[in-house]
This record gives C-alpha cells, structure tokens and sequence, in this order.
C-alpha cells in the first residue's frame, strides 16, 4: 500500500531552534526532514558522524550527563536559544530477557530512559529561563504491551510515557511535555527487526491500516506536538501506530470469522 505523502502545511515552526537526537537515520532522520522542511534550524546529535548531513551536527553520548550538558550549551552559544528537543536516541539490539547480560540491559535502559531524561533536564533548565520551550519524546508501542527479545527496551519505553506526564506536570506551564508512541516503522534497518521483504508483508498485514509507518509519518506528529498547534497540548502520549496490533484471540475467533465473511 502506497505511502501518502501530505501537501505542505505550515506548522510555524520556521525559524525555531530544534534538536532532534539521534536524528541522522532512521526515524530519526524522517523526524529531522520534516522539521527541516518547516524551516527550523536542526540540529543533531549521535555518537558518530554521518557524512553528507544537511543539518548542523554534533556528537554526543546521551547517556553521559556532561555531555548532554556540553551539547545544549554549544546549541545556545551558536544559537541563543532552544525551542524544540525531540529525544529520538534510542533502539536495542534483539536479545531474549534470560540469555542477555545485566550489562547489556543497563545499557539499553540507559539509552531509551535515562537518556531522554538527561536531555530534557538539561533542555528545562535553559528553556525556563527564556520564552519557554517543547519536549517531544519517541516512545513506543513496546512500552505498552508484551515486549519479547527487547524486554529492557519495552520497560524502559514505559518509564518514558510515565516520565512524559510528570514532567509536563513539573515544568508548567512554560515547558510543555508531550511523547509520541510509535508503532513499527519502515527504515533502512528493517531488515534487524522485522526480516526480509516477505517476512516485513507479512508483519505489515498484522497492521489494521496495511503497512508499516514511514520516518516521516512519526516526524509529522512530533511536529505537530512541538508546534503553537498544540499550544494546550502537555503530558500527552499520541499514539502512531496504525490502529495497532489486534489482539491475537482475534485470529482465531469463530465470532469474528462470522462477522468478517
């Protein structure tokens, strides 16, 4: 099923100062794109650079704290300001819950957690003492429900939509805080998560909407979030997903099947 690709909207988003992290591929790089698009200054951040990046790059480790501290203050010495933070870094390799080390899952936890806050805090403090600010963070579906071969990751998912409604409560009302709960999404690294072309049909059929999410679909509603559109909107997590995944009885239930004929 084709992509549909919408005609341009201005967000009013031109002009602002955005940091996209881990927005150089992936979900990230759609997100990045879409604010590009809008005229916004981005800038990202990973751990190494991406040659041929159209937008201002800066490395960083979000699981160090001074480092995260060092990236915001680089962005205000440049720019004078930060309007926008999309805590985007984050992924985990597969790996079943009992065959991976303690090491392992600390670092997963590290990255998709307690990364998104470092950034944050570290966003708040300078955006409280300007006009105020937008935090958009990438949550996931594996946060809301059984999360196999990423358990880490999905727990952690889960401390971020929990995270998300706190701090909207914290650092109102000039801050606003809001996540984006993304379904699955086609990348260029599909291939790790979902298989070859055939193995990634058939999980896109378990998609009521047919298909996997593209990057820019999830950039769209964090820039939704992150614009004056959603001016009311804080502590909320947006669901992408496509209607989700329906329960497995489904697939089997004779009711269902009758229904459906």
């Amino acid at each position: 099923m084709p992509v549909p690709t919408p005609d341009p909207i201005n967000l009013g988003l031109r002009d602002r100062v955005v940091l996209v992290t881990g927005g150089v591929r992936g979900v990230g790089a759609g997100i990045s794109e879409v604010f590009a698009g809008q005229g916004a200054v981005v800038v990202t951040c990973a751990r190494r650079l991406v040659d041929g990046l159209p937008y201002e790059f800066r490395s960083c480790d979000v699981r160090d704290p001074a480092a995260v501290g060092g990236l915001i203050d680089a962005i205000m010495e440049t720019h004078g300001r930060l309007d926008v933070v999309i805590n985007n870094a984050g992924g985990s390799p597969y790996a079943l819950a009992a065959d991976a080390s303690p090491r392992f899952h600390q670092k997963v936890i590290e990255l998709n957690l307690l990364g998104m806050l470092y950034v944050s805090l570290a966003a708040n403090a300078v955006m409280q003492r300007q006009s105020g600010g937008s935090i958009v963070s990438v949550s996931s579906v594996s946060g809301r429900r059984p999360s196999p071969g990423t358990a880490a990751y999905g727990a952690a998912k889960a401390g971020v939509d929990s995270l998300t409604s706190t701090l909207a409560v914290e650092w109102a009302p000039k801050v606003r805080v809001n996540a984006v709960v993304a379904g699955m999404v086609a990348t260029e690294q599909s291939e790790l998560y979902y298989g070859d072309s055939d193995s990634q049909a058939a999980v896109a059929g378990t998609v009521p909407m047919g298909r996997l999410a593209n990057p820019a679909e999830i950039g769209w509603a964090a820039a939704f979030l992150a614009s004056d559109l959603a001016s009311y909107i804080s502590g909320a997590t947006l669901p992408v997903h496509g209607s989700g995944e329906p329960p497995a009885f489904l697939s089997v239930s004779a009711a269902n099947k009758k229904q459906n004929r």
